[in-house]
């Protein structure tokens, strides 16, 4: 399931939140690479990109792939209380 990621304020709480789903949850680069964002090589990566781009605090739209339903629900959850 692929889903769309919006104004991510505070990393370190969206990462915690990846890092407890059980399934693989992977980030879809603007180059089409898909990255495993429960690596941490891979978060690191990612991340300097991102923010690299975005020339901000703050990282802008992108998209990533859950694998596992209950990972979505956990995803949304986090999405939905900030």
């Amino acid at each position: 399931m692929k889903m769309k990621i919006k104004n991510v304020e505070n990393v370190d709480i969206f990462l915690d939140v990846v890092l407890k789903c059980k399934g693989k949850v992977e980030l879809v680069t603007q180059e089409g690479d898909i990255l495993n964002l429960k690596s941490k090589l891979c978060q690191y990566v990612a991340l300097s990109k991102m923010f690299s781009e975005t020339k901000t605090d703050e990282i802008g739209d992108f998209d990533i792939i859950v694998y596992e339903p209950e990972d979505m629900n956990l995803l949304f959850d986090y999405l939905i209380s900030g």
